[in-house]
C-alpha cells in the first residue's frame, strides 16, 4: 500500500466506504461503473490511464468478509468482480502474470468449470486465466500421458471418460486438474463477487 494512502487513512479514519462503482472484468480490466452503468447493469468504461491503474493495483486488498476493494487515500472503493480476484494472463518469462502486474510464479492447484474457466491458486491468490489464453494452456493438459483431445477432456469434465484427472504441464508446473463449479467459485475460494455493506 502506497505511503501516502496510510497516511490519508490515519488523518481521516472514518470515510464511508463506497459500493458499485469500480469493477474488475474477466479480462483484468478496471471499470469505472457510473449511476447509469450500475443501474442498467453495464460494465462500465475501461480505466486506460497508466498512473491510475498502477495505483489501484498496488493499494487492492482484501477484507474480513473476502471482499475486495481498493483503497483510494482514506476511502475504500469495493471492487465488483465478474470473475475472481485476479486475473491471470500467459507470460513467455514466468509462466503467468497477474492483471496487477505481479508474477504467479509457482501455482499451487488449477481448477475448470463446466463452461471452460480455467482458475489458479496460489496461496491465498485465486486467478481466472483470461479467456484469451484458455486454448494455449488446454494445449498443454494430459491424459495418461498423452496430449488431451478436447472430445477426452470433455468427457472427464462431465464426469465420464479417464478415470485419472488431466495434467496440466505448464511453466515448469504439472498439477492435476480439477472440476469446479461456475457458481460455486465463491465459497470454494471466500471471496465475494459483489460486495455489499456489512449489516
Amino acid at each position: 500500500m502506497d505511503d501516502i494512502v496510510k497516511q490519508a487513512m490515519a488523518k481521516w479514519p472514518n470515510v464511508p466506504y463506497c459500493y458499485g462503482w469500480l469493477a474488475l472484468d474477466a479480462r483484468g480490466n478496471w471499470r469505472m461503473r457510473d449511476d447509469n452503468a450500475q443501474r442498467l447493469g453495464l460494465p462500465g468504461d475501461k480505466l486506460t490511464n497508466a498512473a491510475l491503474v498502477g495505483f489501484i493495483a498496488r493499494n487492492y486488498g482484501r477484507d474480513e468478509r473476502g471482499c475486495w476493494y481498493f483503497q483510494n487515500g482514506p476511502q475504500r472503493v469495493y471492487v465488483t468482480l465478474e470473475a475472481t480476484p485476479f486475473i491471470a494472463r500467459t507470460d513467455p518469462a514466468h509462466g503467468f502474470v497477474l492483471h496487477t502486474g505481479a508474477p504467479l510464479a509457482h501455482i499451487d492447484a488449477a481448477f475448470i468449470t463446466e463452461t471452460g474457466e480455467l482458475i489458479l491458486q496460489a496461496g491465498d491468490i485465486v486467478a481466472q486465466l483470461d479467456d484469451r489464453d484458455v486454448a494455449q494452456v488446454l494445449g498443454a493438459v494430459e491424459m495418461n500421458g498423452e496430449s488431451a483431445s478436447d472430445e477426452a477432456l470433455l468427457a472427464w469434465l462431465e464426469g465420464g471418460g479417464a478415470p485419472a484427472a488431466p495434467m496440466l504441464k505448464f511453466s515448469g508446473s504439472v498439477l492435476p486438474l480439477q472440476r469446479t463449479g461456475r457458481g460455486d467459485a465463491e465459497d470454494r475460494f471466500g471471496f465475494r463477487k459483489v460486495p455489499t455493506p456489512a449489516g
